[in-house]
């Protein structure tokens, strides 16, 4: 049966698992909303995409002194897999923020939560995964679920939508790359890497539109860009490290929910009855596809 103080234990550390989960959902589902904010007040997708990566290098640089730099001495092949990861975050974010200027949140968020079904399709070639007939039916209902969002058949299809698949992919591959160096690479590291890149590759850039803030508020939400990033990045690695990504998948889908009371809330931009129907599809396939995952290992 086991001590009834180790089950109570282990129940109490799942618990918090589950509501840094949550907890991280909302941070990042402020990101987008404040970005979206942001953008709607006339400033550009690459000046805060640039705050993002800056304030959490800034954040992240600081972690690494204090707790040493020698876990920066990595070999120059891992740094290169880091930089590719950080790459594919980064330039989704792009694609993501300038997105978010012609969609709603519910819309963006909806095509960007198919990447479990680009993992999925490219588990197979990437990590030697198999792919079986079951996988197949529930990645082709993630697909219906994307068409009906995107609607790419109609005389009125939204180009920024048909975009979102681009960090969709990206996000798979991210993840992808993260899973193949999480046993060599610490947290910490990963998150230092992602945002040296992103503030490097986006501070050139971002000088070509800046446009400085003349109100306080402006300044509290591009901040809030950066810390909402960062802090949802360490909640979800620390949810991680109490509980099985496999128990914590589900959760995840938690964040179309935030996003989808952050459009109504925020922006007044009620979601159609297409654009929900396609995120329920979308969320059914990554739910299946993760439960048929865990039956074949259990």
């Amino acid at each position: 049966m086991g001590d009834p103080k180790q089950r109570a234990g282990d129940l109490s550390t799942i618990t918090v698992a589950v509501f840094m989960m949550l907890a991280a959902n909302v941070l990042f589902s402020m990101t987008d909303t404040s970005t979206k904010w942001l953008l709607a007040g006339g400033y550009a997708a690459l000046q805060l995409a640039f705050l993002r990566y800056a304030v959490q290098f800034a954040i992240t640089s600081v972690d690494v002194a204090r707790r040493g730099p020698q876990r920066l001495r990595l070999p120059a092949k891992v740094w290169a897999v880091l930089f590719l990861r950080a790459s594919l975050l980064v330039g989704s974010t792009i694609v993501n923020f300038v997105a978010l200027k012609f969609l709603s949140l519910t819309m963006t968020s909806a095509i960007m939560f198919s990447s479990p079904i680009f993992v999925c399709l490219l588990s197979g070639p990437l990590l030697g995964e198999q792919v079986g007939a079951k996988r197949w039916a529930f990645v082709g209902l993630g697909f219906v679920g994307v068409l009906v969002v995107i609607r790419p058949f109609g005389q009125d299809i939204e180009w920024a939508a048909v975009m979102m698949l681009l960090p969709a992919i990206g996000l798979a591959l991210y993840s992808i790359l993260t899973r193949k160096l999480a046993k060599d690479v610490d947290a910490a590291t990963m998150q230092f890497a992602l945002g040296l890149l992103g503030t490097l590759v986006l501070a050139p850039l971002a000088m070509t539109v800046w446009i400085a803030p003349s109100r306080p508020l402006d300044w509290v939400f591009m901040g809030a860009i950066g810390v909402c990033a960062w802090a949802g990045h360490e909640l979800l690695i620390r949810a991680h490290k109490r509980a099985e990504a496999s128990f914590l998948m589900p959760f995840s889908y938690s964040y179309l929910v935030f996003m989808a009371l952050a459009s109504v809330l925020v922006f007044h931009d009620v979601p159609d009855f297409a654009t929900l129907l396609g995120a329920v599809l979308i969320t059914a396939s990554g739910i299946l596809i993760w439960h048929h995952s865990r039956s074949a290992k259990a």
